[in-house]
Order: C-alpha cells, then structure tokens, then sequence
C-alpha cells in the first residue's frame, strides 16, 4: 500500500510551491497560460471564499481513495475529511500559514493529500500563479491517444522546483482555452514516472470552471480519477453554489 500511495502521488506534489500562492521568479511564458486562466475562471478568484470537492482517485489494482476538502483560499484554512494511513476516519481542520504546529499526521499525510487534490482540481490556476516554471507554446500536436489535435503547452519547473528537480507538465490546450489532456512526466526519476490523463466532465460552480474527469494511466496502470460535490462559496455570500 505504501507504494501505492506512492504512485498516487508521484510528483503531483510541487514542492516548491506548497504555499498556493504566485512565486516572483518569472521564466519565459506563453499568453496561453493567461488566456487558459481566464477561461477558468482566474479574474473572478478574488471573489471566491471556499471551495469544496470530493476527490476520488482508482489506480486499478494498486489504489483508491476519498478525499473531501474545503479550502478557504483567503484564510488558507483547509478541512479534510477521510481515512488516515490506518483505516480509521479522520476529519480535521487547519490553517495551512501554521502547519508547523500541526500533527504529523497533519504535516505529513493530510497537507500533501491537500497540495496533490488540489493540483488536479485547479491545476490551470496553478499553471497560472507558478511564475518559476517556463511555458512556451509548442504549436499543434496530436493527443497522446486518438487523432484529435490541440496546442501543446509544456510546463516545465526548474532545477530546484517541483517535486523532483525538472517536472514537466504537458498542457494539451483545445480550440476554447481549455485543458483536453495533460502528460505528468515526473523530473529525475529513474525510470521516469508518467501519469497520462484526459481533461473531461466540465462543469461551472460560479464564475469557476472545474474539469471533473480524468481518465488515464500512471506508469502504465489504468488510473481514474473523479471529482464531485464541488461547490464554491462567494464573498458575501452564505450559500454554497453547486457545479452544473
């Protein structure tokens, strides 16, 4: 099971940018990032104040889990609700700025379950906010599977960001600004890790674009993973807004 996890969470944690927020060391960056930001949703970030989704993850043999999460982005207070290493249900709360003073348990498997969910939930504001990764336009490439055609959009982190030193990921961009497919190649693995997946299931909570279908491999085992009951809360707002 332990490397099971491991597989699960390959690289999809992005250590050199746990803090969600935009890092100041800026590399060379297509328009595209900003026009894929915008289609999702980034010019109304500001009014959003939680964020909830279930994240379900199946690596066919290997792997399942459930994650429930509501993040507050303003606060940067995160709640969690599932099982721990052992089996048993956990639901905690904690603000990400005093995650010092938090349980291992907290530190160690909650924190990094929030970064990895999260990436996959929002991972074109990420692409957006992470200033210290390159992303230049490759032109039109056909899709790892099928015949379908999208512009290609590496995103590639430094020596000294990233899970590992020179994560890669590859952005497939469709014709409306918005992710059909991505390819993870996690830097400095021997072998390397891949994680292939479709960007699929659209929905809108608000002002804010979710993709909710990923359907792929991770180093060559069938992988699925979903996300559902998103919602977002606005400022001003007490009421939760369901996707549709």
């Amino acid at each position: 099971m332990k490397n099971a996890r491991r597989l699960t969470m390959m690289g999809l944690l992005l250590s050199g940018v746990l803090s969600l927020a935009p890092n100041s060391s800026a590399q060379e960056r297509s328009p595209i990032l900003d026009q894929v930001a915008k289609t999702y949703g980034i010019d109304s970030w500001d009014k959003v104040e939680a964020i909830r989704y279930t994240w379900d993850v199946d690596i066919t043999g290997l792997f399942k889990a459930t994650h429930k999460w509501e993040w507050e982005p303003k606060t940067n207070k995160v709640t969690f609700e599932g099982l721990d290493k052992d089996g048993k249900p956990v639901k905690v709360s904690y603000v990400r700025t005093d995650l010092s003073t938090q349980t291992d348990a907290v530190k160690n498997q909650v924190d990094p379950s929030f970064i990895n969910d999260s990436y996959w939930t929002l991972f074109p504001f990420h692409a957006y906010w992470d200033k210290s990764a390159s992303a230049i336009d490759q032109g039109k490439f056909n899709l790892p599977v099928g015949s379908s055609m999208a512009e290609l959009v590496p995103v590639k982190y430094p020596a000294d960001g990233g899970y590992t030193p020179g994560d890669t990921w590859d952005l497939y961009v469709g014709k409306d600004n918005r992710v059909v497919y991505f390819v993870y190649h996690r830097g400095g693995a021997k072998p390397p890790s891949r994680v292939l997946a479709t960007w699929a299931g659209y929905k809108k909570a608000g002002p804010i674009l979710f993709s909710t279908e990923h359907r792929g491999t991770a180093d060559g085992k069938p992988l699925h993973i979903f996300i559902s009951d998103v919602a977002v809360k606005l400022t001003g707002s007490d009421k939760w807004v369901d996707a549709q």
